[in-house]
């Protein structure tokens, strides 16, 4: 059973810095993408970030510039640089996994990915 666990979510200031932290384990065949999506109060879940085993990324616009996303494949984790964070950051942030091979597909849609996290909440007070 593959288990996705995300960490270091919490409060920060408007123009702070968080770095959350998942970790994977459990059988997958290949952690082929890794990243992070969220979901504001009352609000549709929304990509975030994503990252290929070789090292390709894609962010979504609205973080561009001030988030990274990076993974250790040696320890089966994904981490997520948040910077210059604003409330409207303000979500529960879930790692997600994609264990099927492949590139061409939308990168943004969670039903891409495979697996979830159960979330840790990020909260940005301005």
């Amino acid at each position: 059973q593959v288990q996705l666990a995300e960490s270091g979510g919490g409060l920060v200031q408007a123009g702070g810095s968080l770095n959350l932290s998942c970790t994977v384990s459990g059988r997958t065949k290949t952690n082929y993408y890794m990243g992070w999506f969220r979901q504001a109060p009352g609000k549709e879940r929304e990509f975030v970030a994503t990252m290929q085993w070789s090292g390709f990324t894609y962010y979504a616009d609205s973080v561009k510039g001030r988030f990274t996303v990076s993974r250790d494949d040696s320890k089966s984790m994904v981490f997520l640089q948040m910077n210059s964070l604003n409330p409207e950051d303000t979500a529960v942030y879930y790692c997600v996994v994609r264990g099927r091979t492949g590139n061409y597909f939308t990168k943004s849609l969670g039903t891409e990915y495979d697996y979830w996290g159960q979330g840790t909440q990020v909260t940005v007070s301005s």
